[in-house]
């Protein structure tokens, strides 16, 4: 992979959006193949890519050229992927955490995640939604909630405790 003219990269630095158009139409297809075979799936590889690209033009100004642009892209792109793992993982989490078959679903069946964090206390559902769903660290669900980081990882804890006794609760009630 040719490096991009460092003219190119600090023209976009200084906030030229052509220059930085160049930047992206040169990394877009080779970071999009990277986040494919990171992630193994294509739609969501695009929709990470697109988000890499947003976080390179925000962290632009701490390139500080000691290393290769294009390693510091793919950079970007990974810990791009990384985070849209963990959000993945995160979310699969609460969905099993939460998985209670509906006694009264009727023939179509389904899942009552609603009804789950619907039972929460409000303030433990905040939290829980703002770590596990938006995928936020705990510091920045704190600033959200207008709370202590301890607060929050309190409140997701206590969140997690509630819904795997009411997933406990709801497969005793099957048994019966």
């Amino acid at each position: 992979m040719q490096e991009p003219d460092p003219v190119d990269i600090r023209a976009a630095m200084a906030g030229d959006t052509a220059a930085f158009e160049r930047l992206v139409r040169a990394y877009q297809l080779p970071v999009w193949r990277f986040l494919s075979h990171q992630l193994g799936d294509r739609g969501l590889a695009e929709d990470v890519a697109q988000d890499a690209f947003v976080n390179l033009y925000r962290r632009l100004g701490t390139f500080d050229f000691r290393a290769k642009f294009s390693t510091w892209v793919f950079q970007v792109a990974r810990n791009a992927g990384i985070d849209a793992m963990r959000r993945r993982a995160r979310q699969d989490r609460v969905a099993r955490a939460v998985h209670r078959p509906l006694a009264a679903a009727g023939p179509e069946g389904g899942f009552e995640l609603s009804a789950a964090l619907a039972d929460l206390p409000p303030a433990l559902r905040e939290a829980l939604l703002a770590v596990e769903v938006l995928g936020l660290p705990y510091a920045d669900a704190a600033s959200v909630l207008s709370v202590p980081a301890g607060t929050v990882k309190s409140r997701v804890f206590r969140a997690r405790r509630l819904l795997s006794e009411w997933m406990a609760a709801g497969e005793a009630a099957d048994e019966l």
